[in-house]
């Protein structure tokens, strides 16, 4: 019980002390969207201006049929991509689930199934893993942007993380968290991961739109806007014709 208030004391700590500054951050990442090549995914061709990033209010050019929701950890991606996937009636992929083995070991098989479920005409699924990044935004055809404050996304990790220790929640392939002390112990515990890379995801972006400058990204500043686009222009969307299917590997 110590350990758990000691944890919860310092992550408090963490997120409210440090408002202002991640208000600047969030000022600082706004303008890096802006920016081409703040970081390559791969070799982009030849420089298009890339289309607009919408908002939660503006209509869809087209039937998503292979999204990704990009966001750090902790932002609430996987839930979004179910929601999306239950309204769309697509499949949603957890990839967590497909890289992780028993005993957090990463499963050998990982590349291979994500090259398979991507093949697929439809899915919703994590942009995660940096050594499939790639291949998802190449074969999906919306991207979800969770740009949250950083104050949002550390108590939503925190809480997640508890919950999930406290009840005993089984994750992936007989995987639980473990004890609240390692987030004293271990740098990579996922709390400390969300916030050390917090900002990584805005030069993603901005490296995928000088990749692939006719992709549509859908930016969320915070989780009501997620709400009324889920119930507006993504319903609105199932109005519209699908996109063409991916292309498929050679």
């Amino acid at each position: 019980m110590i350990g758990v208030l000691a944890l919860g004391w310092l992550l408090s700590g963490l997120v409210g002390n440090h408002w202002r500054a991640e208000t600047a951050i969030m000022r600082l990442a706004g303008s890096r969207s802006r920016l081409a090549g703040a970081g390559r995914l791969g070799p982009p061709g030849r420089y298009r201006r890339s289309v607009p990033l919408l908002d939660a209010d503006d209509p869809l050019p087209r039937l998503p049929r292979r999204v990704v929701v990009a966001g750090t950890s902790g932002s609430g991606k996987t839930t979004l991509a179910r929601r999306v996937g239950a309204i769309l009636d697509i499949p949603h992929v957890d990839m967590d689930g497909l890289f992780h083995g028993p005993n957090w070991v990463p499963r050998e098989s990982f590349l291979d199934d994500v090259e398979a479920f991507t093949s697929q005409p439809t899915w919703a699924t994590e942009w995660q893993y940096s050594s499939v990044r790639g291949l998802l935004a190449d074969r999906a055809d919306l991207v979800l942007w969770l740009d949250l404050p950083r104050r949002t996304v550390m108590r939503q990790v925190i809480f997640r993380t508890v919950r999930r220790r406290l009840r005993r929640v089984e994750l992936w392939n007989g995987n639980y968290e473990p004890p609240l002390s390692a987030f004293f112990t271990d740098p990579e515990h996922i709390v400390r991961w969300a916030w050390r890379g917090h900002h990584k995801t805005a030069a993603r972006i901005a490296s995928l739109r000088e990749r692939c400058p006719d992709l549509t990204i859908v930016r969320f500043p915070n989780n009501s806007a997620v709400d009324r686009w889920c119930d507006g222009p993504l319903r609105a969307s199932q109005q519209e014709k699908p996109a063409p299917d991916p292309p498929q590997s050679s």
